[in-house]
């Protein structure tokens, strides 16, 4: 068995590196990285934009998703809704967490997520 520290990074595939890059800096608030304009620092994980096609690989949007943690699902939902973003649906309580759902500019699920205090 290895020993995993922790999650470096997540990649988030792109066809429009401009467009991803001002939703994750801008829209979102998330700061750039220090060492690569394509990366944007999310607390403890390093968000890479990554165009597979510029590699030869097909392009697919993560439709699983990803949770970014906010101190407030609802607060932060009004916050990007007044900034045009949509979502996928009503804020989802689980039970043991909050969760509201959109997509990127490609397509990516992103989910604002809070556990319960």
């Amino acid at each position: 068995m290895i020993d995993i520290e922790k999650v470096d990074f997540v990649s988030i595939p792109t066809r429009d590196i401009a467009a991803s890059r001002r939703f994750y800096g801008e829209v979102l608030g998330l700061p750039a990285s220090t060492t690569n304009e394509d990366e944007f620092e999310a607390g403890n994980v390093t968000l890479a934009l990554w165009r597979p096609e510029a590699d030869g690989e097909q392009f697919a949007p993560n439709t699983a998703g990803f949770a970014l943690r906010v101190a407030d699902v609802a607060s932060a939902r009004e916050q990007l809704v007044s900034a045009g973003v949509e979502f996928l649906g009503g804020t989802v309580d689980t039970g043991v967490c909050h969760m509201a759902f959109l997509l990127d500019p490609d397509g990516n699920t992103v989910i604002l997520h809070r556990r319960y205090a």
